[in-house]
């Protein structure tokens, strides 16, 4: 695991909230004059700190509105059973994450689809493409609050003394 300073947590806590703001910004935010900045963003990408930058788009406004939370049991807790899950799952657009799970349910996925016309497609596809034992569908009414920023907890010298999200 990479040792992450304050400067390091504030830069991701700003990165994780707009990602397209320029170097110089985030910089001056954190203390930083551009380049030490810019190679503190780099080491975090080389690290495997942050992995990917994104765009994140309203699913209503291109047509996948409808959340599906899908809980899935099976008997088969086989290497090969799970590479065969996974792969299936990974070649369906509208699964969005996947969960191993403890307790009663062995995964959850998160589904996003259209109509539950195209819930039932999907659902048909997954049955006949992997063996499971049992498939409890939970379809969520309202997001009342969605983020992907992860709770990034600064220290006291910050001047914030809280959890940046």
């Amino acid at each position: 695991m990479a040792k992450l300073d304050q400067t390091d947590l504030k830069i991701l806590a700003i990165l994780q909230e707009d990602a397209s703001l320029p170097v110089a910004e985030i910089a001056a935010q954190v203390n930083l004059s551009q380049t030490p900045c810019w190679r503190r963003i780099q080491k975090l990408e080389a690290d495997g700190v942050i992995t990917r930058r994104v765009v994140l788009v309203n699913p209503e406004k291109i047509g996948v509105g409808l959340t599906i939370f899908v809980d899935i049991q099976t008997n088969d807790h086989s290497r090969e059973w799970l590479s065969r899950f996974a792969q299936v799952t990974r070649d369906m657009p509208e699964v969005m994450d996947v969960y191993r799970m403890a307790g009663d349910v062995d995964y959850m996925l998160r589904i996003a689809v259209s109509s539950m016309s195209d819930y039932d497609d999907f659902y048909r596809r997954l049955i006949s493409a992997v063996p499971l034992k049992n498939v409890t569908s939970r379809i969520a009414m309202e997001r009342v609050k969605g983020s992907t920023a992860y709770p990034i907890k600064l220290g006291e010298g910050d001047g914030s003394g809280s959890t940046k999200t």
